[in-house]
């Protein structure tokens, strides 16, 4: 869904910072050879991306759902010199694609690679996050939250990628639908959850950024 016009996202995009030539390849070679494409969050996501992690300034990022890792290396370009990005997938196929691209940029040995369900691999982390940036199944979302929430710092940022779910959270709720209803429940929790204090910016799809408190 189009919340503005095809014209003014190319204005928007036109008139942000440029795509670094790393990500221009990676963001090539995915509409070339992954399914899904639309999936990888793209130059002004990725530069909003940037510019929140470079305000930050994060020691250790947590990404759920790594995909072709466009994400993770925008994430990067924020984090301090001795700092840590782990990101967790469920897609075996695709931790070479990510992996070869981790390396060609100069965050490669620190970027830690998970494979497998994350609601498992997060509770086996043993480190104190800065920034987190959730985008893996909606279903999960509660869980995520409820899962991160006490292994991060104070005053950090957690990233909430599809909240407005094509405009699906403002429609008639299909009861089989349980994306949507649990995206509708976590945008909710999100806005009077005590914990957090939380802004949903209208950037593609919606991101919600939520600052624990």
């Amino acid at each position: 869904m189009h919340f503005i016009s095809q014209e003014l996202e190319d204005y928007i995009e036109q008139h942000s910072e440029k795509e670094p030539v790393l990500l221009e390849a990676l963001n090539k070679e995915t509409y070339q050879k992954i399914l899904l494409p639309r999936m990888l969050s793209g130059h002004f996501q990725g530069r909003v991306l940037s510019m929140l992690s470079k305000l930050i300034r994060p020691l250790h990022i947590l990404e759920i759902g790594t995909f072709t890792g466009y994400s993770a290396l925008c994430l990067c370009e924020g984090m301090r010199d001795n700092g840590t990005l782990h990101t967790i997938d469920i897609k075996e196929e695709l931790v070479d694609f990510q992996r070869k691209h981790f390396n060609k940029s100069q965050w490669g040995k620190q970027i830690h690679q998970y494979l497998g369900e994350a609601v498992t691999i997060i509770a086996t982390l043993d480190l104190k996050f800065d920034l987190v940036f959730i985008d893996a199944d909606k279903e999960n979302y509660l869980n995520y939250f409820e899962l991160i929430l006490p292994k991060m710092n104070k005053g950090g940022i957690i990233l909430s990628d599809n909240v407005l779910w094509s405009g699906k959270v403002l429609e008639t709720l299909n009861p089989k639908d349980t994306s949507t209803r649990i995206l509708v429940d976590y945008n909710k929790l999100l806005a009077n959850d005590p914990r957090v204090e939380t802004v949903l910016l209208p950037i593609r799809d919606g991101l919600t950024v939520s600052r624990v408190l």
